[in-house]
């Protein structure tokens, strides 16, 4: 099972960034570096992929820039579902990139697109997310998708990554998770 660290303000600290990230290299396969509201992005990125990468993360990647990750020599980006049209670009850079869906026309078209994996949410009740999909979409997705899908949104619990599991997810994605 793929655990995936998104990181935020609330998780990732970069007056202690070294110790922030070896707490999630203990929890974590790949990690994300996001933060929808500073202004200081890419030094903040620049800083956290130079660190990421003394710890055995699987992927490292940096959200939503390609630009931004082939410069910093990041693994790959993750896309938001409002960036489709970017996918093949990602790709043609050789970066390993996660595309945000929610619905399965969503998943059929990052597949088709070259994604190699994608996050499905939200899961579980989650602030400002919406009406959560539940285990049941999870299940249906994941028995159509034709490339991993990582649960995400809500996910606190070893017991919810299990039920991620049972249902078809090759991973979960969550920020809460690894405080």
């Amino acid at each position: 099972m793929i655990a995936y660290a998104i990181t935020d303000p609330t998780t990732l600290n970069f007056d202690n960034l070294s110790s922030d990230l070896k707490r999630f290299a203990k929890m974590a396969d790949m990690i994300v570096y996001r933060d929808k509201d500073t202004t200081n992005y890419k030094e903040n990125a620049k800083a956290f992929i130079t660190e990421a990468k003394k710890y055995k993360f699987d992927q490292i990647l940096t959200h939503g820039d390609i630009d931004l990750a082939c410069l910093l020599k990041a693994d790959g980006v993750h896309l938001t579902s409002s960036q489709f049209d970017i996918i093949e670009k990602a790709k043609f850079f050789g970066l390993f990139t996660v595309v945000s869906t929610h619905t399965l026309s969503e998943v059929k078209e990052a597949e088709k697109l070259g994604a190699d994996m994608i996050t499905f949410s939200p899961i579980f009740e989650t602030p400002n997310k919406g009406k959560p999909k539940g285990l049941g979409v999870l299940k249906e997705i994941a028995s159509r998708a034709n490339i991993p899908v990582i649960a995400l949104g809500g996910i606190l619990t070893d017991e919810q990554i299990e039920e991620c599991k049972e249902n078809g997810a090759k991973g979960f994605a969550s920020i809460r998770y690894f405080l």
